[in-house]
C-alpha cells in the first residue's frame, strides 16, 4: 500500500530529472528547427504557404521570386534544381559562394557604420589613459598629497575611470532592449550615438571630480547600449555567407579605436592645462559620423517582420542583397524563424528563458562557458592596461611624451595583433586559441611586473616593462579579444541568445 502511494505521488509530483531531460530535449529540437524551418515541409506545401505569404503583406507582385526564394531556402545545396530558376539567378547565388565580397553599396556603408560604432567604443576607454597623468591634480585630487587624502583621491580617479563600465553593467546593456523595441536598430544607435557625443563634452568642460563623473556615467549607458544593439544591426543585415567574418569585425574596429584614442592623446599632449580636458574631449568625433550617418542604412529586416512590417522588411533586403531572388529567400527564411521564436515566447516568457540559463543543464553550461571566458577577458589585464598604461609607464620614471608614445605603441600591437585572429579562430578553433595565449598572456604580466625591480637609473628599466607589456598585448588580440563574442554568439541555442545578451555584455 505505502508502495502504491510512492508510485501515485511521483506521478502526481513528477521525476525531477526527468522533467529537466524533457526541457533539454525541447530546447535542442527548437534549436534544431530554427536553424532551418522549412527543411522538412514539403515543397506544394512551401509554395501554398508562401503564396498565403504574399497575399496576407501584399506582395503579390513578386510571388513567383518569392516562391523560388523560398524552395533556395530550403535547400541551400542545391539551388541549381530548384523548378523555375533562371539562369540569372543561378549566377547571382553562385557568385554569392565563390565571390562573397561583392556586395552592394548599402550594405557595405553598413558595415562601415557599424565598424564606426565598435572605434567609438574603443576610444571612449582610451581618452581617461592619457588624461590620467594631469587631470587629478587640476581636479584638486592631487595624487601626491600626504598619504591618508592619496587613498581616497586614488579611489576617486579609479570611480572616475570606471564611470563608463559601471553606468554600461548597470543602465546601458540593460536599456537596449526597450530601445530596439521602440525605437528599432537605427534608433537604439542614434540614440546610443547621442550620448557618445555629449559625455565626451561635457566630461571636457566639467568644474568637479563628481561633474566629471556623473558625464562619464551618462557615457556608459551610450556605450553598453550600443555595444548590445551594433553586433546585432550588422549581422541581421548581412548576408550569411560573409557574417561569421563580421563577427570578428567588433574587436578589430574595437582595437582599432583605442589606437585612434592613443593617437589623439598624443597630438594634444603640449596643449597645457587643457590637454586632459581635450583628450577626454576627442572622444566624441567618431560618434558624429554614426549619429549622421545610421539612418542612411536599412533598418534591419528581422526588426521590420517582428513589427509586422514585412513589405518594408523586403524593400530593406532588396537594397541590401545583389539580386531580388537573395532577398525573396532571405525575407520567406527570416519570417519563418520569427515564427517558430513567437511560438517558444509564447511557451515561456523573458524572465522563464532568463532562470532557463541556469535550471535547463545543456543552457547551463552554456552560461557557465560563456560566463567564464567573458569573466577571463575583463579581468586578465585588458583593462587596466586600456585605462591605466600611460600611468604604468609614468610609473617606470618615463616622461610624460614617453609615456604617452609607449602607450601608442601598446595601441597599435593591440590593433594589428588582431587580424590574426580572423583566419586562425576557424582554423585552430575557439579553445585551442584561449589554452594557447593565457599561459603567454600570464607570463608576459608576471615578467612586466617583475621589471620594475629593475633599478630605474637603468635604461633597461622602461624598455623591459614596455617590452612585456606589448607581449602581453600581442598575445591577447588574436585570443582572449576576439573569442568571447564569438564563442558567446555560438555556445547558445537560438532561443535563450535573447536573454544572455544583455547579461554577457554587461561583463
Amino acid at each position: 500500500m505505502a508502495d502504491n502511494k510512492d508510485e501515485v505521488s511521483e506521478i502526481v509530483s513528477g521525476d525531477p530529472t526527468q522533467k529537466q531531460q524533457e526541457q533539454e530535449q525541447e530546447v535542442e529540437k527548437l534549436a534544431e528547427r530554427i536553424k532551418n524551418p522549412l527543411a522538412d515541409i514539403p515543397n506544394a506545401t512551401l509554395l501554398r504557404d508562401v503564396k498565403d505569404f504574399a497575399q496576407r503583406f501584399g506582395l503579390d507582385h513578386d510571388l513567383p521570386t518569392l516562391q523560388r526564394g523560398a524552395l533556395v531556402a530550403k535547400d541551400p545545396a542545391n539551388f541549381e534544381n530548384v523548378e523555375g530558376i533562371t539562369p540569372d539567378e543561378v549566377e547571382v547565388l553562385r557568385n554569392e559562394v565563390l565571390h562573397k565580397w561583392r556586395q552592394p553599396k548599402p550594405l557595405f556603408f553598413t558595415i562601415i557604420l557599424c565598424s564606426i560604432g565598435a572605434a567609438v567604443q574603443g576610444w571612449d576607454q582610451t581618452g581617461s589613459n592619457g588624461a590620467n597623468l594631469s587631470f587629478p591634480g587640476s581636479r584638486s585630487i592631487s595624487l601626491r598629497k600626504i598619504t591618508r587624502m592619496r587613498r581616497g583621491n586614488q579611489w576617486i580617479v579609479g570611480l572616475v575611470n570606471a564611470g563608463p563600465y559601471i553606468g554600461s553593467a548597470f543602465l546601458g546593456c540593460w536599456c537596449s532592449d526597450p530601445l530596439n523595441y521602440y525605437l528599432g536598430r537605427r534608433g537604439a544607435i542614434f540614440v546610443s550615438a547621442v550620448f557618445c557625443v555629449l559625455t565626451p563634452i561635457g566630461s571636457a568642460v566639467s568644474q568637479s571630480w563628481p561633474q566629471l563623473l556623473v558625464t562619464r556615467l551618462l557615457m556608459g549607458i551610450g556605450m553598453g547600449a550600443k555595444a548590445s544593439t551594433v553586433p546585432i544591426f550588422c549581422a541581421e543585415n548581412t548576408p550569411a555567407s560573409i557574417r561569421g567574418g563580421l563577427v570578428m569585425c567588433w574587436q578589430l574596429w574595437t582595437a582599432f579605436g583605442i589606437f585612434l584614442g592613443f593617437c589623439a592623446n598624443l597630438a594634444v599632449k603640449d596643449t597645457g592645462d587643457v590637454s586632459w580636458r581635450l583628450q577626454l574631449g576627442s572622444a566624441f568625433l567618431p560618434a558624429v559620423p554614426l549619429l549622421l550617418g545610421v539612418f542612411w542604412c536599412p533598418e534591419s529586416p528581422r526588426w521590420f517582420i517582428k513589427k509586422g512590417k514585412v513589405d518594408r522588411a523586403y524593400q530593406s533586403l532588396l537594397s541590401l542583397r545583389n539580386h531580388p531572388i537573395q532577398a525573396a529567400r532571405d525575407l520567406y527564411y527570416m519570417y519563418s524563424q520569427i515564427q517558430i521564436e513567437e511560438q517558444i515566447a509564447g511557451k515561456s516568457n523573458y524572465i522563464t528563458r532568463f532562470f532557463q540559463l541556469f535550471t535547463i543543464p545543456r543552457v547551463r553550461r552554456a552560461t557557465l562557458a560563456s560566463f567564464v571566458v567573458m569573466i577571463a577577458q575583463q579581468m586578465c589585464g585588458i583593462n587596466t592596461m586600456a585605462f591605466y598604461s600611460s600611468t604604468i609607464f609614468a610609473e617606470a620614471n618615463a616622461t610624460v611624451t614617453e609615456s604617452l608614445f609607449a602607450s601608442w605603441g601598446f595601441g597599435l600591437i593591440n590593433f594589428v595583433f588582431a587580424f590574426p585572429a580572423v583566419w586562425t579562430i576557424d582554423t585552430y578553433g575557439r579553445r585551442a586559441l584561449l589554452l594557447f595565449t593565457f599561459p603567454q598572456m600570464a607570463w608576459t604580466l608576471l615578467a612586466g611586473g617583475f621589471a620594475f625591480y629593475i633599478p630605474q637609473d637603468s635604461r633597461a628599466h622602461l624598455g623591459v616593462i614596455a617590452f612585456f607589456i606589448y607581449l602581453f598585448a600581442a598575445f591577447y588580440s588574436p585570443g582572449e579579444g576576439p573569442v568571447p563574442l564569438t564563442y558567446s554568439a555560438e555556445v547558445f541555442p537560438l532561443s535563450h541568445r535573447g536573454p544572455y545578451d544583455p547579461l554577457s555584455t554587461s561583463k
